[in-house]
């Protein structure tokens, strides 16, 4: 099969980041489209996903996945259109879901990809409400919150990609739902457009205080996806049997160390369950989570939101502001035109 003309661009990792990551710390390099093999599809890429775990990825620290090596290109999901297929199941013109990495076509197998449906939501939708953020989302609140109706849940960074789907789950399953956000803007879009009970800024002065005032009754479920000052002033208010869903920790993501726990003798006291999510553990949730909110986005009772940069080359930076909580929603990057 030949391949078709003009080049692949791809972002390699350059040197692991100290701090923030940068724009130095990856290459831009080209190379031919490949043309694909036995059991192999030729993607171009149209959108590219930028989350929070990217950070973990670029360094070599043992974690729930392996490092990306020197050298190689960035891992990342994409939203793309099948160019070549020697897959009977692909056809070109064919839009498909996949990790494939940060770089403008890939070569995938079957087992990789996912068709996507154009008719049912937009295709950026399916890298953040319908994709991974939201299933980590939905399989959190399932598996280990499962807030009931009259509980107080907590969920942080309740503008974005995850706590955006969590703090309308919990809505739903009658339970009354504080979100904490960065700034104004993000809380008044919590409030009125996601329809949670109350925001705290999580840059108040008193963020204990707030807290307190936002959750009078204590805190049943809290969903985790900041740590920090947000953490430590959450752990204080939850009540006996609370449930904690551990998903994200992205304000000690670009430190070098990690900074020292806090005392958790209340996880006992309390009999508090604190577990630790990983959104692939139970990749059945992800087909589940499609067939119950494609529904609610196509009718617009499921909101979301999201971030669009242009360029492969703005990729590096897309990742700096997710991680100084520069986004509104989901961030993705336009690699190139949705087709006709």
């Amino acid at each position: 099969m030949t391949a078709p003309d003009g080049a692949r661009r791809s972002l390699i990792l350059r040197r692991r980041p100290s701090g923030e990551p940068r724009a130095e710390d990856f290459a831009l390099v080209e190379d031919f489209i490949p043309a694909p093999g036995e059991g192999e599809v030729l993607t171009r890429t149209i959108l590219l996903s930028i989350d929070p775990y990217m950070r973990g990825r670029l360094a070599d620290r043992p974690s729930y996945a392996p490092p990306v090596a020197i050298g190689a290109v960035m891992t990342g999901e994409t939203v793309g259109e099948v160019l070549a297929s020697a897959i009977p199941d692909f056809a070109p013109g064919d839009i498909v879901l996949g990790s494939r990495g940060w770089q403008t076509h890939s070569l995938s197998t079957a087992a990789a990809l996912t068709k996507v449906d154009r008719q049912a939501a937009p295709l950026g939708a399916w890298l953040g409400v319908l994709g991974m953020p939201g299933t980590t989302a939905y399989s959190g609140l399932k598996d280990i919150g499962q807030p009931k109706p009259g509980e107080t849940v907590v969920v942080s960074a309740a503008s974005g990609a995850v706590g955006s789907v969590a703090g309308q789950l919990a809505k739903r399953a009658g339970a009354r739902v504080v979100g904490v956000a960065g700034g104004p803007d993000k809380c008044l879009w919590v409030q009125e457009t996601l329809g949670l009970d109350d925001c705290v800024d999580h840059r108040s002065a008193n963020l204990r205080g707030a807290l307190l005032d936002a959750c009078p009754n204590g805190i049943d479920v809290y969903f985790e996806n900041v740590g920090g000052a947000v953490q430590e002033a959450v752990f204080g208010l939850l009540n006996p049997h609370a449930r904690v869903v551990m998903c994200g920790m992205i304000a000690q993501y670009n430190a070098a160390a990690f900074p020292p726990g806090p005392n958790l003798g209340f996880v006992v006291a309390r009999r508090v369950r604190m577990e630790g999510l990983i959104v692939y553990d139970k990749p059945e949730r992800f087909a589940e989570w499609r067939a119950l909110a494609a529904p609610w986005v196509r009718d617009g009772s499921l909101h979301h939101r999201e971030t669009v940069v242009d360029g492969l080359e703005s990729a590096p930076e897309a990742l700096r502001q997710v991680l100084r909580g520069g986004n509104f929603g989901k961030m993705l990057v336009r690699v190139g035109q949705e087709p006709a």
